[in-house]
């Protein structure tokens, strides 16, 4: 006599009627259900805010920039036509002289150190070209070469030139010299006082002057050759501007 399958056993003597087989759930389906019931949470994507974040960020590092260079007078760096040159007193690079500038330099003759560029005194003999520059820039070094270049093409005492390197040791001012056979006064501004009274804050920077007064300021590259900077310096001489 056959057995009814649904008279089985579970084997702990309880009835395996239809109620029992409705509990016995597929452990897969169970996790889909709760799945469903649950989902995980939405994953967003950063990308867009990522992007947003770095160029505000960007633009943070350009607007600071600009308040600083602003504000350190870069917009207007050396001194403007129809102003006054500070006078200082600098050691040469060639002298056996160190230390800093002399920003009230003695105006006499008697008085002077010539182992010092004395600006006071150059501005009273005749019409000045003095450049600025560092000894880390080829660009600016080339400024003082061509003041080197535009003195030979001139009358003798028609003008008088100079450079100030702007925070060179006395070590690195003389080497300059020495590499480039300049034979204009070059001083050495150690600590930066002369750079900062003419407003240096980029280079090469040459100031024309006459009795002491700017005519013309000339910045950047462009001027650091005898063939733009030459007809400057002859208006310089020749009174105009």
């Amino acid at each position: 006599m056959s057995e009814d399958p649904g008279e089985r056993g579970t084997g702990d003597g309880a009835p395996a009627g239809p109620s029992s087989r409705r509990r016995r759930l597929d452990p897969d389906r169970a996790a889909a259900q709760r799945a469903a019931r649950h989902p995980p949470p939405q994953v967003i994507d950063t990308r867009p805010y990522q992007r947003m974040i770095g160029l505000f960020g960007l633009l943070l590092v350009v607007a600071i920039s600009i308040a600083f260079l602003t504000s350190r007078g870069v917009g207007t760096a050396g001194i403007p036509a129809g102003r006054s040159m500070p006078l200082f007193a600098a050691p040469l690079a060639t002298s056996t002289l160190n230390g800093a500038a002399n920003l009230h330099p003695t105006c006499t003759l008697a008085k002077h150190d010539p182992r010092a560029l004395n600006i006071c005194l150059l501005v009273k003999q005749a019409p000045l070209v003095l450049a600025f520059f560092v000894t880390s820039s080829g660009g600016c070094e080339q400024e003082v070469t061509a003041l080197q270049r535009v003195r030979a093409e001139l009358p003798a005492g028609a003008a008088q030139f100079a450079a100030v390197a702007v925070r060179a040791s006395h070590r690195d001012a003389a080497r300059a010299v020495r590499a480039h056979g300049w034979t204009i006064p070059v001083a050495y501004d150690v600590d930066g006082r002369v750079g900062d009274a003419y407003g240096i804050e980029v280079c090469p920077i040459v100031e024309l002057a006459r009795r002491g007064v700017v005519v013309s300021r000339l910045i950047g590259e462009h001027w650091a050759s005898a063939a733009t900077l030459a007809p400057k310096v002859r208006s310089l001489v020749s009174g105009g501007a």
